[in-house]
């Protein structure tokens, strides 16, 4: 209904229809218009439809750009499906490129097989009350990279987490630092080692034994003390190795490696789990104790092989 006003007196009229003012000239506040040039105004389409065409128009522009991005992707799965192929044809001795998927199938297959034909490493955990938080999570660090470690090993070991419960405090460090902890093809439990195998197998590797490691047997259990110990409290493990009458024995190093002089004058064959198990594993790969002790041994701790001495 429109609303003409001429004055004190309204005349009304339907939109579609003919005003009766038609032609006329009437002031509305202090404007002189004309009321059909209202009328005209009255056919242009409403807010909601230019609304509308905006949004459509919108849409087929998001659609064309996705189109775009579609076509891009095909073409490049298309250039590097050539790439690979061309490839296969001027290496044809290399092996295709495996995908994920069926690489962790091939890990999982290693680590599985570790557990019947592999050597075996414990982590002795019964040790972790005497370390304080911040000792706790650098362990649970350790543990993370010896696991990632053993999973790229061509001759993985199997390993075992004893002593360790499942309301301790690294048992809750573990989970929050470590990915997927709980999907680990490890063994866990709250056995102490001494308990799980013949004492005649187990061999405790600790920097304070007399004896130097000569070989890695696959019939025996060897065993790193899980400690992170700032403070240094010294023989720990040697000392429970011969409370129970276990074969003790060291890396190597002193046989293999000499002091490197420097600044501090400081020399230690201290290293984390996951130095030792990197030392372990790369001498079961090559049955090389110096290219192993190099894997493992930092600058920093102040020793290195004698044909790197400067």
């Amino acid at each position: 209904m429109a609303v003409i006003e001429r004055g004190r007196t309204s005349v009304c009229a339907a939109a579609g229809g003919a005003s009766p003012t038609r032609g006329r000239r009437s002031f509305q506040g202090g404007s002189l218009f004309s009321a059909e040039a209202r009328e005209d105004g009255m056919s242009k389409l409403p807010s909601g439809a230019v609304c509308g065409e905006t949004r459509k128009k919108n849409v087929l522009r998001k659609q064309r750009h996705w189109e775009k991005i579609i076509t891009a992707k095909k073409s490049k799965r298309k250039l590097e499906k050539e790439r690979r192929k061309a490839q296969r044809t001027e290496n044809p001795g290399e092996s295709p490129q495996q995908s994920k998927r069926v690489l962790k199938a091939m890990t999982q297959e290693r680590l599985l097989a570790a557990k019947h034909s592999g050597p075996r490493l414990c982590i002795d955990l019964s040790l972790t009350s005497r370390m304080t938080k911040k000792e706790l999570s650098r362990l649970a660090g350790q543990i993370r990279r010896l696991y990632g470690s053993n999973k790229k090993a061509k001759k993985p070991f199997w390993i075992c987490l004893t002593g360790f419960t499942t309301d301790s405090p690294l048992y809750a460090e573990c989970l929050r630092m470590n990915d997927g902890f709980s999907n680990y093809l490890i063994d866990t439990t709250e056995e102490d080692c001494l308990n799980l195998f013949p004492l005649e197998s187990l061999v405790y590797l600790t920097p304070d034994s007399e004896h130097a490691l000569e070989d890695v047997d696959t019939d025996k259990v060897y065993i790193i003390g899980g400690l992170v110990d700032e403070s240094i409290q010294k023989k720990l493990t040697l000392q429970k190795a011969h409370e129970n009458s276990i074969q003790t024995a060291r890396l190597p190093i002193q046989e293999y490696m000499v002091k490197n002089a420097n600044a501090k004058n400081y020399h230690s064959e201290i290293l984390a789990i996951n130095q030792v198990f990197d030392i372990l594993s790369t001498y079961v790969e090559t049955r090389n104790w110096p290219a192993a002790l190099k894997t493992g041994v930092s600058l920093g701790k102040g020793y290195v092989i004698p044909d790197t001495v400067e």
